[in-house]
């Protein structure tokens, strides 16, 4: 059952924390957030096994993920809140739930800070060959570690600045993508529609990697509802965040993929070697592309790697703050939880000395482990948002500021949307291994998150 203590109007298990992020600060996380290495390196995987129909995939996905943020906004803008999903969970199912996701999504941050600074190295590395890789994740660690040690608003700072280099590089390309194909760009001639012939070339099991692959590159859209609880009007940011991300989602990742498999042909071999924007830059004549895109991942590395220490220290501390971590994790100074941050940091770094130690055995295990991490949150989401809605409805309508659509209908839809992803993972041998050790991870934390809350409940 969940605890009373959340149930104040006034609730935000971060009361210790500052308010120092701005509404342009939340804008730009929210807009910049959708944009990731996933899309710029991880998506050319998927244009090779969906051919034309990686468009398709992308806009499935994107539907499946603005409902999940309608959902999430929903109940953030109604119980803002640093542990965001966590505490919807228990507040909605119990102490448990909130356990589980909770815990499962700080491992999953933690290991991806890790993923980050090892992908960020070895650009660097490829810079300036004569340093180890080792020392520039170091380096990497220590700056982001201490923007978060500080004032959230230095966080905010680097999220913003990150974001509009994201932002403004993608945008040029859509733009110089669009004049290529529509033959008004000198010095290129228009495809036309000549790559784009057969839609599925690889049948239907060519769509479903193509769609397992474009789930997992919407990861990072949860940041803004955690910060959401740090900005100086938490309701209107979650508001405005989640009203904008149709758009954000549609333009970015449907838009961007649409560009693409219309000027290359999906089975360039460039298209993975080097990346569909490189591909897609190097049909157009751009000079200095593949160095011009390195940098651009390279800057979406390091703004995730700055935003996913920051969303695993807030998730962490806010767990501790629910009496469901190491009270020694929740301590506070400056508006922020620093052990929190310092905790987050050195896992990520050890998740990084795993990748060099046991690459093959501990790492690969840690890698399958989270894996699916994002869709077993996705679930808890969707089923707190089904409850807590009536309970809204009946006991505080006016803090209903953000309405899922067509309630409760979408929201049963967005779980069989979740439960068919997890049927077509067990279904590809490549996936099948993350799907069960993310099984057996989130088992072995929702029993423990049950033993904790008895023996709660019994004291």
């Amino acid at each position: 059952m969940p605890l009373t203590t959340l149930e104040t109007p006034t609730e935000t298990d971060g009361v210790s924390l500052s308010h120092g992020l701005k509404q342009r600060h939340l804008s730009m996380i929210a807009l910049g957030g959708v944009i990731g290495a996933g899309l710029f390196v991880g998506s050319g995987a998927g244009i090779a096994a969906a051919g034309p129909s990686i468009v398709i995939a992308y806009a499935l996905s994107g539907l499946l993920v603005m409902l999940v943020m309608r959902m999430l906004g929903e109940m953030s803008a109604a119980y803002p809140s640093s542990g965001s999903f966590s505490s919807h969970a228990e507040r909605a199912i119990g102490p448990w739930a909130g356990f589980t996701a909770g815990w499962a999504f700080w491992v999953l941050l933690c290991t991806a800070v890790g993923l980050e600074g090892i992908g960020a190295a070895q650009i660097v590395h490829g810079w300036l060959p004569g340093t180890p890789e080792w020392a520039w994740v170091a380096l990497f660690m220590v700056v982001f570690c201490g923007t978060n040690l500080a004032a959230v608003k230095n966080f905010g700072e680097f999220e913003f600045w990150f974001a509009a280099l994201k932002v403004g590089a993608i945008t040029l390309f859509l733009v110089l993508g669009v004049l290529a194909l529509a033959g008004v760009l000198p010095g290129t001639d228009s495809p036309g529609g000549s790559h784009l012939t057969e839609l599925l070339p690889n049948g239907g099991e060519g769509l479903v990697i193509g769609l397992l692959a474009s789930v997992f590159a919407y990861g990072g859209l949860e940041t803004v509802t955690i910060a959401a609880a740090e900005s100086q009007d938490p309701v209107r940011g979650v508001a405005r965040a989640v009203r904008t991300a149709m758009w954000r989602i549609a333009v970015f990742y449907v838009g961007s993929m649409a560009v693409i498999v219309a000027l290359v042909p999906w089975d360039s071999p460039e298209v993975v070697e080097n990346g569909p924007y490189v591909a897609a830059l190097d049909r157009l004549g751009i000079p200095g592309a593949g160095q011009l895109m390195n940098v651009v991942v390279l800057v979406a590395l390091l703004s995730a790697m700055n935003a996913n220490i920051y969303g695993a220290s807030r998730i962490g501390y806010s767990l501790v703050e629910r009496g469901q971590g190491p009270k020694w994790l929740g301590r506070v100074s400056g508006g922020v939880p620093r052990v929190a941050v310092l905790a987050s940091s050195v896992f990520g770094f050890l998740c990084v000395l795993l990748s060099y130690w046991r690459p093959d055995d501990v790492f690969a295990w840690l890698l399958n482990m989270i894996g699916a991490v994002i869709l077993v949150v996705w679930i808890f989401i969707a089923v707190s948002q089904l409850r807590l809605r009536r309970r809204l409805e009946r006991e505080t309508p006016e803090r209903l500021a953000v309405r899922m659509w067509a309630f409760p209908w979408l929201t049963w839809v967005a779980l069989a949307g979740m439960a068919t992803v997890f049927v077509l993972m067990a279904r590809e041998p490549d996936t099948r291994v993350q799907l069960y050790s993310t099984g057996a991870m989130t088992l072995v934390l929702a029993a423990a998150g049950y033993a904790w809350q008895r023996a709660r409940e019994r004291r």
